[in-house]
């Protein structure tokens, strides 16, 4: 349905006033969901549930060291909404919950593909800075990575750990990065790698590779060396507190590499002119970053709605937090990378046949 108005100009209808509420009433349910999630996570009890096994209320307090009430109203809770399964008994103290295997999986997995509880983490993260985003949107500024603190920093290392291990497998089928990550004694930069899961994966990968990471945020920076010092490559792995526009100083480097990080750089144009500079004239230099559309179409998909979702209360104030920026926001289309990368030195850009990872798109740019 549509109507008009004036200048013969057509604007549809929308929905009635009951079926948005009704949308209204399942993002409340979708949220008080995810942040039951949250306390789960946090607090253990779907770890303990996933690895010792089905529990009454006592039996996983006292696993997981919470109050008992607290641990039966949120026990109930997860049954009610369907996430975990109960077993019932005549008596409430009995009754036992279930974490079903798939959704283990999800919530606690950090290896799988389909690991999603970290999500609920950025998303408290940004729940706690809301009056700060509040009064940046009025009077301008943002709210940095910092401010956002330990739950969003775990929270993406965590999300992108698993995709990262598949790096090797996607870049299997591109022949100008066999050749430079297979080469004795290579060196790589990754470029905001945040927990260092990419640097890592590429390290475990090719034995003769060496990885030099750079980041700004040294909280991040620690969490990436202990990751590298346990998964047993810190001998060729190495991060930086740095800013990436100085990357030539650490150089030259057969290849560079920046994951899911340029849209939230406040110069991104100057990152990726230094990406340039270091690396040999025949290296290749590679961005990932999120498979948004082309252009702009409203009303859009999911993803689009996510990436805004995104954009509104974490990349876009964290890419505005520091000056002078570009302000890119999480929805970088190809146009926008496009012109960063002219602006920077670069002739163009090709998208890379990597089809299927996640939320993300590869893009080698051309010299």
């Amino acid at each position: 349905m549509s109507t008009m108005i004036d200048n013969d100009t057509e604007v549809a209808a929308g929905p009635t006033a009951d079926e948005f509420a009704a949308r209204l009433l399942a993002s409340v349910l979708g949220c008080t969901e995810l942040m039951a999630v949250y306390m789960g996570d946090r607090l253990g009890w779907y770890r303990s549930l996933a690895a010792d096994g089905p529990a009454t209320v006592a039996e996983l307090a006292e696993r997981t060291g919470t109050v008992p009430r607290y641990t039966r109203e949120w026990l109930e809770q997860q049954a009610v909404t369907g996430v975990l399964h109960m077993e019932d008994a005549d008596s409430p103290a009995d009754r036992r919950f279930t974490l079903p295997p798939g959704t283990a999986e999800v919530l606690t997995d950090e290896t799988s593909l389909a690991y999603m509880a970290p999500i609920s983490r950025l998303f408290a993260a940004i729940g706690g800075t809301l009056p700060e985003l509040l009064e940046v949107y009025r009077t301008g500024g943002g709210v940095s990575w910092e401010r956002l603190g330990a739950d969003a920093r775990e929270a993406q290392a965590d999300l992108n750990r698993p995709w990262f291990a598949e790096l090797p497998g996607a870049f299997a089928g591109i022949d100008d990065l066999q050749s430079v990550l297979t080469r004795p004694g290579a060196r790589i930069a990754d470029v905001g790698m945040g927990g260092g899961w990419s640097s890592i994966a590429l390290a475990q990968a090719y034995p003769g590779l060496r990885v030099d990471g750079f980041d700004i945020d040294e909280p991040s920076i620690e969490l990436a060396r202990a990751n590298a010092e346990q998964a047993g490559v810190a001998d060729r792995v190495r991060f930086h507190n740095a800013d990436a526009d100085g990357l030539e100083n650490y150089g030259p480097f057969d290849a560079a590499f920046a994951f899911e990080c340029i849209h939230d750089m406040p110069r991104p144009m100057d990152v990726l002119a230094s990406m340039r500079l270091a690396v040999r004239d025949d290296g290749p230099v590679i961005v990932m970053d999120e498979a948004v559309g082309e252009r702009l179409v409203a009303p859009g998909d999911d993803l689009e709605r996510l990436m805004y979702g995104f954009s509104l209360f974490c990349c876009l104030p964290d890419g505005l937090s520091h000056q002078p920026s570009v302000g890119t926001g999480t929805v970088m289309r190809p146009d926008t990378l496009r012109d960063y990368a002219r602006a920077a030195g670069f002739q163009d850009l090709e998208i890379l046949p990597i089809e299927d990872f996640s939320f993300f798109r590869f893009y080698s740019l051309v010299r």
